[in-house]
């Protein structure tokens, strides 16, 4: 079989999953809160299923997050959770932490397994130990390099997924630190609401022109980068490789934003395919993204080129 990447990204809505199945998407991570960490935004069992109704029919994939911290009071109703997505048809369960591995096998045999552990998947022997456990596939950190990432991709069996657009998450607590902060000021008698919508950052007295957006929910607080990865006019470094899967984060952005990015990163995808010897990547393909992009968050390579990160 040729070679041929994934498109995968994020919905917040059914809506937004809708449009970026036009804009060009293959795939898409969805969840919900009790047993997914840092969606962009809440899916229902009910929508999940409404969601692969929608995207079976078009040849796209529905992969469902249960990626967060599990307790003992989230396992009871893990393995009913699992057999209904598996029942509905969901593609692939997302997870970190064995608990789910473990319940999937039963509960949902056959389905893919991709294991995504945040800064741990950084190597070819931890890739080659969940492979034997039944995942499907691997998760790179996004604090890799290019090299790291090749030299992974050259002895893995398994499929390889790589953000490549998007802000990453740099710091997470299970505690609800803005909320305390406020408090502890007195500048607020009541819980404040800092989701998602409420748009709050953080700056740093060395650095006062970045912004790290914060946000609370049920599993806690979230800080996020200050800038966007946007790999799209290396893209086709990636592909040379044929990284299996390559990840537009869509959290925190607007559906415009995200619809945008996913027809830019979907065109530049095929024209590498349509002729892999002759590509050459052209500088006005990022136009739609730099015009839509927020003054305040830089476009990045993130950690492709870096030499050392860890």
């Amino acid at each position: 079989m040729s070679y041929k990447p994934e498109l995968l990204t994020t919905a917040a809505s059914i809506e937004e999953l809708e449009r970026l199945i036009a804009a060009g998407a293959d795939a898409f991570v969805i969840g919900e809160a009790r047993y997914g960490a840092r969606l962009a935004g809440q899916f229902t069992l009910a929508m999940i299923q409404e969601a692969v109704l929608l995207a079976k029919p078009k040849g796209v994939r529905i992969y469902v997050a249960i990626n967060n911290l599990i307790d003992n009071a989230t396992l009871e109703g893990l393995p009913e959770y699992i057999a209904a997505l598996h029942q509905a048809g969901v593609d692939a369960i997302v997870f970190g932490d064995p608990a789910v591995l473990m319940a999937a096998k039963t509960s949902a045999p056959g389905m893919d397994l991709h294991w995504n552990a945040e800064m741990t998947s950084t190597n070819i022997v931890t890739a080659q130990y969940w492979s034997r456990r039944g995942a499907t596939r691997y998760v790179m950190a996004r604090e890799l390099n290019m090299e790291q990432i090749e030299d992974t991709k050259s002895q893995s069996d398994l499929q390889i997924q790589v953000q490549v657009h998007g802000m990453t998450n740099i710091y997470h607590s299970k505690r609800s630190l803005v909320n305390s902060y406020m408090e502890h000021q007195g500048t607020s008698e009541q819980t404040v609401n800092v989701d998602q919508e409420r748009g709050l950052y953080l700056t740093e007295a060395e650095r006062p022109g970045e912004r790290f957006p914060i946000y609370e929910d049920a599993n806690g607080t979230h800080i996020m980068s200050a800038d966007d990865i946007c790999m799209l006019e290396n893209l086709h470094e990636l592909m040379v490789i044929s990284v299996d899967s390559l990840k537009v984060e869509g959290i925190l952005k607007s559906i415009e934003y995200n619809e945008t990015v996913i027809k830019a990163y979907r065109m530049v995808i095929d024209a590498y395919l349509a002729d892999p010897e002759g590509y050459s990547f052209q500088d006005e393909w990022l136009d739609p993204i730099r015009e839509i992009q927020d003054a305040n968050r830089e476009l990045s390579y993130g950690f492709f080129y870096k030499e050392q990160v860890y």
